[in-house]
C-alpha cells in the first residue's frame, strides 16, 4: 500500500500501524519516528553528533523557553536554530502553548491569546497564534505547531469544549499567519479530551483548514494509559490517512508501541533523557535503575544486544559507580543509552510494519518485558 501527499509518502500498513517517511528540504525523517527533545537548544548530556548517531532523524524544540532565553530574535541573527545548535537535520518546534498553560498561576487567557510572566525572572509577554508564529519562523523550523490551548484531565466537558473550540480558532489565524512557505510544514493539533464527539468535531475544523500534518494533542496529560488508548482507538482514524499523525508528548516505550499500533507515526518526550540522567535505564527487559546495589559488582552491561556505547563499553558495575559517584559521565552513558533503544523500537516497529509483522513485534516486546531484567548467577 503506497499513499502520498507533496510531503508524506505512506508506504506499508500492518493493521493500523504505519511506516512512511516525511520528506524535508534538511531530510527524510522515516516514521514511526521519535524525536528526542532539545527544550534549550540542546538534548541534554548529549552531543548533537551523538544524538544523530543514535539514529534521530529529527529533534523538537521549544518555542517557550526559547523565546525566552536566548530569545528568537538572537538565534535568527546568529543564522536560525539548526546552524545555532550545530543540527542539520530537521527540527520539529512546538507551538510555546502547552509550557504556557502550564504555567496556571501566572497567565490570562483571551480570545486573543495568552499573557503570562517568564518563569526565569518574571518578566510580562504575550502568545499569540500570530506571535507562535513568527517566533517559530525566526527559529527557522522544518515543521511548525499551531498555537493551541490543552487543558489538564481531568476536566469537565465544558470546558473541553470551550478550549477546542479556542483552539481551532486560533489554528486558522495560525494558518494564516504561517503563510506560504516553501519547505516548511505546519502541523495542526486536534483537542478534545476524552470525548469522542469534540475530537470528531476538532478534526472536522482542522481538516477544513488544511495542514501539512496533524497531531494528537491533550493527551499524556495525566489521564492514564487505558484512557489515552481508549482515545487513540479512534482519534488517529479521524484524521487524514495521507498526512501525518503526530503524538505530542508521549512517552514510555510501552505507551510508543500501543500509539504505533493505533496508526500513530510521531512521537516526542523527555523521558529517554530525563530517566537517563536519573540513573534509569530503559531496556527490552524493561527499566533497570542502575543505582541499586544489586549493580555494584555486575561485570555485564545494561542491555547485552545492545549496541551503544554505554552497553558496548561499560560494565553496570561502572556505570552503577560513576552514578554513585555523581560523575558528569553517568547522566552523559545512560542518556545515549536509551535514546539509542528508544532509536531501535523504532527501527524495529518500522521494519516489523513494512514485513506485515507487527503483531508478532509486539507480542515479543511486551514478552521480553514480562521477563523482566534478570540478575546474574
Amino acid at each position: 500500500m503506497t499513499v502520498s501527499s507533496s510531503s508524506f509518502t505512506l508506504h506499508a500498513t500492518d493493521g493500523l500501524a504505519r511506516a512512511g517517511t516525511i520528506e524535508t528540504p534538511r531530510g527524510a525523517i522515516r516514521t514511526p519516528a521519535f524525536m528526542p527533545v532539545g527544550t534549550a537548544a540542546t538534548v541534554k548530556a548529549m552531543m548533537p553528533e551523538s544524538v544523530a548517531a543514535t539514529g534521530a532523524d529529527i529533534l523538537l524544540g521549544n518555542t517557550y523557553h526559547l523565546m525566552l532565553r536566548p530569545t528568537a530574535k538572537r538565534i535568527n541573527r546568529l543564522g536560525g536554530l539548526h546552524r545555532f545548535m550545530n543540527w542539520d537535520k530537521p527540527i520539529l518546534t512546538d507551538s510555546g502553548g502547552f509550557q504556557v498553560m502550564s504555567l496556571s498561576d501566572l497567565r490570562k487567557l483571551t480570545e486573543t491569546g495568552v499573557t503570562f510572566k517568564s518563569h526565569i525572572d518574571g518578566s510580562r509577554h504575550e502568545l499569540t497564534p500570530e506571535r507562535s508564529m513568527e517566533i517559530q519562523k525566526l527559529l527557522g523550523s522544518d515543521i511548525v505547531m499551531c498555537f493551541d490551548e490543552c487543558p489538564a484531565l481531568p476536566a469537565d466537558r465544558t470546558r473541553i469544549a470551550e478550549s477546542m473550540r479556542l483552539s481551532m480558532r486560533w489554528a486558522a489565524r495560525s494558518k494564516e499567519a504561517f503563510g506560504d512557505r516553501p519547505g516548511h510544514m505546519l502541523f495542526g493539533i486536534q483537542q478534545g479530551g476524552l470525548e469522542q464527539d469534540l475530537r470528531a468535531e476538532s478534526a472536522a475544523a482542522l481538516r477544513d483548514v488544511g495542514f501539512d500534518g496533524y497531531a494528537v494533542g491533550g493527551l499524556a496529560v495525566g489521564e492514564g494509559q487505558e484512557a489515552m488508548f481508549g482515545c487513540l482507538d479512534y482519534a488517529p482514524g479521524q484524521l487524514p490517512l495521507d498526512k501525518p499523525r503526530y503524538l505530542m508528548g508521549v512517552g514510555k516505550p510501552d505507551d510508543i508501541v500501543g500509539a504505533v499500533k493505533r496508526g500513530i507515526d510521531m512521537m516526542d518526550c523527555v523521558l529517554p533523557s530525563r530517566s537517563g540522567r536519573t540513573g534509569q535505564a530503559w531496556t527490552r527487559r524493561g527499566q533497570v535503575n542502575i543505582k541499586n546495589a544489586r549493580h555494584q559488582d555486575d561485570p555485564r552491561p545494561l542491555d547485552e544486544d545492545c549496541t551503544c556505547p554505554a552497553c558496548r563499553n561499560y560494565s553496570r558495575a561502572y556505570l552503577h559507580h560513576v552514578f554513585r559517584a555523581q560523575e558528569m559521565i553517568s547522566g552523559m552513558l545512560l542518556t545515549w543509552h536509551n535514546l539509542h533503544y528508544y532509536q531501535e523500537l523504532m527501527q524495529g516497529m518500522r521494519d516489523a510494519i513494512s514485513a506485515g509483522r507487527f503483531a508478532a513485534f509486539e507480542a515479543q516486546f511486551h514478552a521480553q518485558r514480562a521477563e523482566g531484567d534478570i540478575a546474574p548467577v
